[in-house]
């Protein structure tokens, strides 16, 4: 097996926890925070800094200079001039490209599946599932009431959509910036393991012909 598995996720919906059995079914690298502290070290930034800016929206408009960065490089006056939460967007970004040459994974979250756009291995997933599922998810993991839960659901939401927005040319959540988006309150975690098992074997049969 030589593929990269990114997931993309709404917040309550198990992806975190799909991916993480997944790859341990495979017997292939998870990472989720753990990319942060990949990405902490070959960038030199200290991890409390990218977990401070991890999957949140840019506070600055000025510029958006990530896709100019990977369009035509950068050269260090421009990229001494960028906003932090650029530069630990870029340090995220060129983890993740390493990451995925380094052999088959699992990576959550982070823009993995725009990192990765041209990789010929890479199969892009998004998770997502009904409000009450998620709720109730969240509910037992936080262990706090059915409003807070919700307004958690909401806003974590509304930070990963805008982070995505912002840094890709996609859409998050929506289907046609994916391979596969698989409800996984119709499923489970189980289940949804089991689908995404499958499609990889038949991904990598499909690759060979």
């Amino acid at each position: 097996m030589n593929t990269i598995i990114t997931i993309g996720r709404q917040f309550g919906s198990e992806g975190r926890e799909i991916g993480e059995k997944l790859a341990e079914n495979l017997g292939i690298p998870f990472y989720d925070k753990e990319l942060l502290t990949r990405a902490a070290k070959e960038s030199g930034f200290c991890e409390e800094m990218l977990q401070n800016h991890d999957e949140r929206p840019t506070n600055s408009f000025l510029y958006n200079l990530v896709m100019d960065t990977y369009s035509f490089g950068y050269n260090s006056a421009s990229y001494s001039d960028m906003p932090i939460s650029h530069k630990v967007f870029l340090a995220q970004f060129d983890a993740i490209k390493k990451i995925a040459d380094e052999g088959p994974c699992v990576i959550v979250g982070r823009c993995a599946d725009y990192a990765l756009n041209d990789n010929p291995n890479a199969v892009k997933l998004f998770i997502f599932g009904d409000d009450d599922y998620k709720v109730k998810h969240i509910m037992e993991r936080f262990n706090i009431d059915e409003k807070k839960a919700r307004d958690m659901m909401v806003k974590k939401d509304k930070q990963r959509q805008s982070y995505y927005n912002y840094y890709t040319s996609k859409k998050w959540g929506r289907s046609d910036s994916y391979d596969l988006c698989i409800n996984s309150s119709k499923l489970g975690v189980e289940g949804c393991v089991k689908l995404i098992s499958q499609y990889v074997e038949d991904f990598e049969a499909f690759k060979k012909n």
